[in-house]
C-alpha cells in the first residue's frame, strides 16, 4: 500500500473489477508459525515448482494474497505476514528495511529454499531490493511492483507526505490516521473494497495500523539505499508500474534504470500504485513469462 496517499491515483473501476475476482482471495489457507532469530513469521507455502517469495507490503498484510492464489498453479508460492502484522511476532520501533531483509531470508533458509524468486510490492519492493543486495546467491530474479519514491525525484514530496501522515498519527491516533489516509486514497468506501477482494481485511488493517505508522514509514525513510548497494544486485529484475500511479512515483523509473541497468520495465495499463491487488490477473501475465524465462536450476 502507497505510503503517500495524496499522490495516488484511484481507477475508476479498478476496485470493482477485483471484486469479481474474491472468491479466489477468500481461499485462505491455515498459515504456520515459522521460527525466525528471535520470534515467527506466520507461512503458508502453496502450490509446486519454482519457489517464489512474496514479500508482504505496509498496511495491508494480504495484499499478495490474490496474486499468490493465481501464481499456486505453477509456482511453489511463499506467502508470509512480517512482524507486527496479523499473527506474526510484533515489531518494535525503530524498525528497519534492513531487519525486515533479514527476516525474509531467514525465512527462506528455515523453509530450506536456497533459491528464490522474489518479489515486492511498494514498501515491501524496498525489502525485497535488499534482500537481494544482501543476499545475491539466494535470489533467483527480483521482481519490483511499484517501488516506493524515497531517493529518487520525488523523495522531497514523500518526506512531506509522510510527516503529514506522522503527525496526523500523533494528533488524532493510529485508527483515525489510517482511516483518513484510506479514505484519501481509495474513497469513503475503504472498507468494502478492500473486503470485496481480500474478505476481512479492512477490520485487520485497523489492527496492524501501528506497525505501519511507527515502524514501517520510519523504517523507510531511514533507509540508506545508493547506487553502490544497487550494484550488489545481480540477477534478472523486473520492474513493474501502473500507468495511472499519480505524479509521486513518475521518476521511480529513471532511479530504478540507474540502480539496476539490467531490469526490464513494464506498465500495466489503467493500474494505480495498488496493481497488485486491482489487477492481479495483468500482473501475472507479466510475471509469469519472466519467471519462466529465468527458471531455477
Amino acid at each position: 500500500m502507497s505510503l503517500s496517499a495524496d499522490a495516488c491515483s484511484r481507477v475508476p473501476g479498478a476496485w470493482t473489477a477485483a471484486r469479481g475476482r474474491s472468491t479466489i482471495a477468500a481461499m485462505r489457507e491455515p498459515m504456520t508459525r515459522v521460527a525466525i532469530d528471535s520470534g515467527h513469521l506466520e507461512t503458508v507455502v502453496l502450490g509446486s515448482g519454482d519457489p517464489v517469495a512474496l514479500v508482504p507490503t505496509a498496511l495491508t498484510a494480504d495484499e499478495l494474497l490474490p496474486l499468490a492464489q493465481r501464481l499456486r498453479d505453477r509456482f511453489r508460492v511463499v506467502h508470509y505476514h512480517r512482524r507486527g502484522y496479523a499473527g506474526s511476532s510484533p515489531a518494535t520501533p525503530p524498525g528497519s528495511i534492513a531487519q525486515d531483509a533479514g527476516d525474509c531470508a531467514r525465512l527462506l533458509a528455515a523453509l530450506g529454499l536456497q533459491r528464490v524468486h522474489v518479489l515486492g510490492v511498494s514498501y515491501s519492493a524496498a525489502v525485497a531490493l535488499q534482500v537481494a543486495a544482501d543476499h545475491p546467491d539466494v535470489v533467483r530474479t527480483l521482481t519490483l511492483v511499484e517501488p516506493p519514491p524515497v531517493h529518487g525525484p520525488g523523495d522531497a514530496a514523500f518526506r512531506a507526505a509522510s510527516a503529514d501522515l506522522l503527525g496526523d498519527r500523533q494528533a488524532r491516533g493510529v485508527e483515525a490516521a489510517v482511516d483518513r489516509f484510506l479514505t484519501r486514497m481509495t474513497g469513503p468506501d475503504w472498507r468494502g473494497q478492500l473486503d470485496g477482494v481480500v474478505p476481512g481485511s479492512s477490520a485487520q488493517v485497523v489492527r496492524d495500523g501501528g506497525t505501519f505508522l511507527d515502524v514501517d514509514v520510519p523504517a523507510l525513510l531511514d533507509w540508506p539505499f545508493d547506487a553502490s548497494t544497487a550494484a550488489r544486485v545481480r540477477c534478472p529484475v523486473l520492474h513493474v508500474a501502473g500507468s495511472d500511479h499519480g505524479s509521486l512515483f513518475d521518476g521511480v523509473g529513471e532511479l530504478i534504470r540507474a540502480w539496476l541497468p539490467q531490469a526490464d520495465q513494464v506498465v500495466v495499463a489503467g493500474a494505480g500504485h495498488d496493481v497488485a491487488l486491482t489487477h492481479p490477473e495483468a500482473l501475472l501475465g507479466v510475471l509469469v513469462p519472466f519467471l519462466t524465462r529465468h527458471r531455477i536450476g
